[in-house]
């Protein structure tokens, strides 16, 4: 039996231990609703309730979207230090920032070899690596 929209977003936030309010239910019907992995920005993501006639405040999208993140059902990844894009594949995989848009999509992982890393600094260890490959038309 496929599971509806509905059920899979309950899922999504029952196994994350999240109380399902209304904007949760919203917000995460958006993101894995269909089943498909996304990249999304806030302001993406704000504009997509909008459209779908929610009311949900852009603070309370920025809000879910790190109760999303600290609950592990989403990757933020950084471009420019200043532009925060959410991530539903929670696997470790590289990205494409496309520049002349500011779209992030996902690179072939089987494509992308790192032979070594730096050690980390005394009294550090490396959390995570992303990897993110800049794109402009060539």
């Amino acid at each position: 039996m496929t599971e509806t929209r509905s059920e899979r977003t309950s899922t999504w936030l029952a196994e994350a231990g999240l109380r399902p309010t209304r904007q949760r239910l919203a917000l995460a019907e958006l993101l894995v609703g269909d089943g498909k992995d996304r990249h999304v920005t806030a302001e993406s993501l704000f504009a997509a309730v909008e459209r779908s006639g929610e009311k949900v405040s852009l603070a309370t999208v920025y809000n879910t979207l790190k109760a999303f993140c600290d609950a592990g059902l989403l990757r933020e990844i950084t471009v420019d230090g200043s532009k925060s894009y959410f991530d539903t594949n929670m696997t470790d995989h590289p990205h494409f920032f496309w520049e002349e848009d500011g779209h992030l999509s996902d690179a072939p992982s089987e494509e992308l070899s790192i032979a070594s890393l730096p050690d980390a600094p005394e009294g550090a260890e490396i959390a995570a690596v992303d990897v993110v490959i800049r794109l402009r038309k060539g």
